[in-house]
């Protein structure tokens, strides 16, 4: 698996987590507490492998590098959107681990209270996630032939 592959994966991943997070969004909102469960587990697992795979693509391959695009205002917007990615997918992490075992303790007042921030940076960072996926991947190479061919 090359770095664009691996790149689309994790998009993609980070994209289902979003959809999954959404539907169990609405899934509680309508009581349906037991799909919402399987939801919410399901958007654990598909982070859970967006993690590791990510991790894996920074191994093999490094990090993808926007230098070359000096500072354009797509680079800024970029890198305006990146840097709250990376800080809150970060902070969410303990936040999802006390959501989960509050919910897996039954102590439904403190889930509620945690669950309802937690799923607003999670989702920001899915979301997020496959933004900048596709700047790297499909904007900022266009860009870069272009003024290549200038």
């Amino acid at each position: 698996m090359n770095q664009a592959q691996f790149a689309l994966l994790n998009a993609t991943l980070n994209g289902l987590s979003g959809i999954l997070l959404v539907v169990a969004y609405l899934a509680v909102k309508r009581q349906k507490y037991t799909l919402h469960g399987w939801l919410m587990s399901t958007a654990i697992v598909s982070s859970a492998v967006f993690l590791v795979c990510y991790l894996l693509s920074k191994y093999l391959f490094g990090e993808q590098s926007t230098k070359q695009l000096g500072m354009n205002p797509l680079r800024i917007l970029y890198l305006i959107i990146l840097v709250p990615h990376v800080l809150l997918a970060v902070g969410m992490l303990p936040l999802i681990f006390i959501t989960v075992w509050r919910a897996y303790k039954r102590d439904w007042v403190r889930h509620r209270r945690i669950a309802r921030p937690t799923f607003w940076i999670w989702l920001y960072v899915s979301v997020t996630g496959v933004v900048i996926y596709w700047m790297l991947y499909h904007v900022f190479p266009t860009m870069a032939a272009t003024a290549a061919t200038r």
